[in-house]
Order: C-alpha cells, then structure tokens, then sequence
C-alpha cells in the first residue's frame, strides 16, 4: 500500500514536471503558478523580477514590482555585494543587483567582470527595482570572438525590450533593438558605429519616455525611434515598450553549436571553446564599470495607491494604461511562495533567510530528481535549480587559477549537455531574450555545485538560462 501511494506521487510528480512549462497557450499549474521570464514554471524566485504574469496561473502570482529609484552604482569591489538570483526573495532595500552565472572583480580597472567559463551558459546581471520610463546610462567593455554575444537592455515581465547587443566578431558596431510584448519584428534593429567596444569603454545611454526612445553612445545620438512610428494597424495599438522594465546586463554563447544556424550566422559563427580567453583568464567576459539610472515621473493618467511598487491592475491587457502604483509588499517569506500566498514557508522557517537557502520549487528541480543524468534534466537544472554562483577578488594570478579551475570544473559536467537539442518554444513567446536563455542553458551550462575556493571565491554554476533579446532570433534562432 505504501509502495502505491509512493508511485502515484512519484507520477504526479513527473507529470507535473512535465507540463511545467508556460507560453501564450499554455499557463502554469496552481502548485507551481509563476511563469518565469525563460518560460517555466514554479514558485519563489520564479514569482519575482521577470515574471510573466500573463503565462501564469493567475497574474496576481507574479509579485509587485518594486519600484523605480534613482541609482548610480560604481561596480569597483563590488560583486560581493550583489546577491544570488536563487537567494533573493525580493526585499529591493537589501540588494541592488542580483545575478546568475559568475562575477569577478577586475582591481586593475576598478570594474566587475561578467563572465562565461567554457561550456557555461554565460552570466546575466539584473536590477532589483523597476524602470518606467527614464535614462539609464551604463560603461561597459563589451565581450569579443565570433559567437560570444554581451549586451544591455531594459526588459519587462511582458517582455517588453529595449536593447543595446554587442557581437563578438564586429566590435565597431552596437546594435539597438527593440520588442513589444515578446512580437517579433524583423523591422526595428539599427546599428551605432563606434571604436573598438572590446578594447574601450563606452556609455551607453538609453532615454526612454513615453513618446520616444533615444540610444545614445558617448553622449552623440545615434539612432530615436518615436512611439507614433510603432503604430500597428491591424493590431490597432502602437507597439512601443511601455511596461515597468529592469535592467540587465549580460554574455551568452550565441555562436554555440547547438543554436540554430540562424543565430550562429549572426553571432560571427561557431564560438570557440579553446580560444586564449579560457587559459587566461579562464574565461570570455564583458566589464561593467558604472550604471546610472534616472528615473522619470509616471504618465499622468496612472492610478496611485501608494508608492512603493507597480502592479498589473488588469488581468486581460498588459498596456501602460494598465498599471497601478501601490503599497503592495514585493517581498516573499520563502521560496515556496507566491504572490497567491507569499507568507508561505513561516510555520516551517524560522526566517526569510533561513528559508532562502531553500532552492525554488519548480519544474527545474522536479525533473533533475527525478533523472539528474539526462540531458533534458541536466539543461534543465541547470535553467533553475542550482543553488550556488561564482564570485572571485580579483583578475590577478590568483583570481586566474581560481577561474581557470572552475571552467575545468564547469566544462567537465557541462560537456556532457553540448548535445542536447533545443527546447521548442511557442511564437507567442519566442523573442531574442527568452530564446537565447532557453537555448543557452539546454546548449552550455551546468548545474554541478562547485566548493568554496582558496581565493574565497564561491564556485558554481548558478546558471538559469542566459541570454539577451537578439536581431539574431529574428533571423531564425526560436530562444
């Protein structure tokens, strides 16, 4: 008898773990009700920034969103300060920046490293808090080589995009992109000319207010796109981001072998997991060195209950129209909460962070129980449900070995799911950003947790699917 009760839990178990994916046909179940921004589903961390209210169970599942503040962060001895994606539960106040992937502190630039190990899915850094509307400047070094793509863009829960994307294999060129609501359009990229973004700091600016957006690159325009061009007729409604967005900054292997050919074509070609980068330093990086935000006052007709986070105030449209200003608490008790029930967890944790260190229930973690040796489980954990990141001092001799050890680390367990084929996604929710996630974390990542380093470097892949919103998908990556 016990065996039976067993079994039919261990069914309900695989099916629900099966199903646990999210797009525009298909929402999430009520255990796992938030729809993530790599469209899975699950509860904690998957209910905070880049939740997808409109795939989920309920779009109340998805947590407020904190909102805008005035920021300038200066990435100089800084990643110790930057808190894990699996270990935030949304208090904003805490933590500026959180991240998935590897960071490591370059001394000699007073920058951050975001950083790409061999056979790993790369790193994406976020914002805790929301922009809607206002400048946002960033001075980045970009990543460089055929197939290695780093990029900065503002990106919402509805999949709203604004972007700056850097190919490896053309550092003369920024492209800058945009999406409404996750809708291809294969008409909005425009490259900027500049120098060497490899060699060179840029800033990179973006001016985005409710009747234009301008991308700026040291301070000389290059391209303004105005709201009134993006009108849609048949939709009849003007395709123009205008949803509460973070910001993020991020590297993914684009040029990775089992990307569509489409989007290997349009990162330079096939990345090179020998090149000198991964002896020394030990990895492909992009530099971030300052951020600044500035944030706009909201459109006059918005409704205000408050001031401390933006909520989706209409269940069927996703607009600015839509948006409210509330009191509404973003923060969750655990990883087993939800925007449905976000105290869940109190009467077994003693506290928030006690109950952090707890992984995300999600359909990840579900199927790397049940089969953590194929590679469909392996992709998958790898998406979600690894607990630990790579942080590291600095990129001297030290940080080098410490680095170089965990790419071997990383590559030995990551190899193994080089050849795992591409998740299918919907077109509904197939733009650049969650293509390339998908795909990357299926195509290069690692869920092998990793021990603490002599450098005091905390090792690991915590490797939810990278990537950032790309004119390559447009020419056939599908994310």
């Amino acid at each position: 008898m016990i065996w039976a009760v067993l079994l039919l839990g261990l069914v309900k178990h695989i099916l629900l773990a099966e199903a646990a994916t999210c797009n525009a046909t298909q929402a999430c179940p009520e255990e796992l009700p938030c729809c993530s921004q790599f469209g899975e589903c699950g509860t904690g961390s998957y209910c905070l920034g880049g939740c997808n209210p409109m795939f989920s169970y309920k779009a109340e599942a998805c947590m407020p969103m904190p909102v805008c503040k005035d920021m300038n962060t200066v990435f100089d001895d800084y990643s110790s300060k930057v808190v894990s994606h699996d270990e935030y539960l949304g208090n904003a106040s805490e933590a500026d920046w959180i991240y998935s992937g590897y960071l490591y502190d370059y001394e000699d630039e007073e920058s951050m490293l975001i950083a790409m190990p061999k056979y790993s899915a790369g790193t994406v850094l976020s914002s805790t808090t929301y922009l809607w509307y206002g400048k946002v400047s960033a001075r980045v070094k970009s990543s460089h080589r055929g197939g290695v793509v780093s990029a900065f863009i503002l990106f919402s829960n509805v999949q709203d995009e604004i972007d700056y994307e850097f190919v490896g294999a053309d550092l003369e060129t920024v492209q800058t992109n945009l999406y409404f609501e996750g809708v291809l359009n294969y008409n909005q990229s425009r490259n900027i000319s500049t120098t060497d973004t490899f060699e060179n700091y840029h800033d990179y600016e973006v001016d985005w207010q409710e009747d234009q957006i301008t991308w700026s690159v040291d301070g000389v325009v290059g391209r303004t796109l105005f709201r009134n061009e993006t009108y849609n007729e048949t939709s009849q409604r003007y395709e123009f981001p205008q949803t509460p967005s973070r910001v993020q900054l991020s590297i993914w292997p684009a040029g990775n072998s089992t990307n569509a050919p489409g989007t290997i074509a349009w990162a330079g070609g096939l990345i090179d997991w020998d090149a000198d980068d991964l002896k020394d330093p030990g990895y492909y990086y992009a530099a971030v060195k300052e951020v600044n935000v500035t944030c706009y006052d909201p459109p006059s007709y918005v409704k205000k209950n408050g001031t401390k986070s933006y909520v989706f105030a209409n269940e069927d449209s996703y607009m600015s129209e839509d948006i409210a200003i509330t009191d509404d608490e973003s923060i969750l008790y655990s990883n087993k909460g939800s925007g449905l029930d976000p105290d869940n967890g109190k009467s077994s944790s003693s506290s928030s962070s006690s109950s952090s260190s707890t992984s995300s229930s999600s359909s990840s973690s579900s199927s790397s129980s049940a089969s953590s040796s194929s590679s469909a489980s392996s992709s998958s954990s790898a998406s979600s449900s690894s607990s630990s990141s790579s942080k590291s001092s600095s990129k001297d001799t030290t940080a080098t070995t410490t680095a170089q050890s965990t790419a071997q680390s990383t590559a030995q367990t990551a190899a193994q799911t080089t050849s795992s084929s591409t998740q299918t996604i919907s077109p509904e929710q197939s733009t650049g950003f969650v293509q390339n996630m998908n795909s990357s974390s299926k195509s290069g990542s690692t869920s092998q947790t990793q021990t603490q380093s002599a450098s005091s470097a905390t090792n690991g892949a915590n490797s939810l699917p990278i990537g950032m919103p790309l004119a390559g998908l447009l020419l056939g990556y599908l994310l």
